[in-house]
């Protein structure tokens, strides 16, 4: 099992929008530099959550979703990384 350790927290931005401000949960035992974006970018657009998975993909959320689930308390925006790890786990995805 996966411990916090052995994940990152990426954070990606595409625009000024909370929906285009993305935040990855990554895996380093997959990938120890995190996500490449080149790679990423040139990903084929059907089969783009197949590229993140391969890539390590964890979790990820925009920055609408992330808002949303601190307001509910299921995140801690102080202590993002944590508590999306601990959020994956509760979830069953590792």
């Amino acid at each position: 099992m996966l411990e916090l350790k052995d994940t990152g927290l990426e954070e990606f931005s595409f625009g000024d929008a909370s929906d285009d401000k993305f935040y990855i949960l990554v895996n380093k035992k997959i990938s120890p530099d995190g996500i490449d974006v080149k790679k990423l970018s040139k990903a084929n657009p059907m089969k783009f959550d197949a590229t993140l998975n391969e890539m390590g993909c964890i979790l990820m959320l925009n920055g609408i979703e992330v808002a949303e689930l601190c307001m509910r308390g299921e995140l801690d925006n102080e202590n993002l990384h944590e508590s999306m790890f601990e959020l994956a786990k509760e979830e069953g995805l590792f």
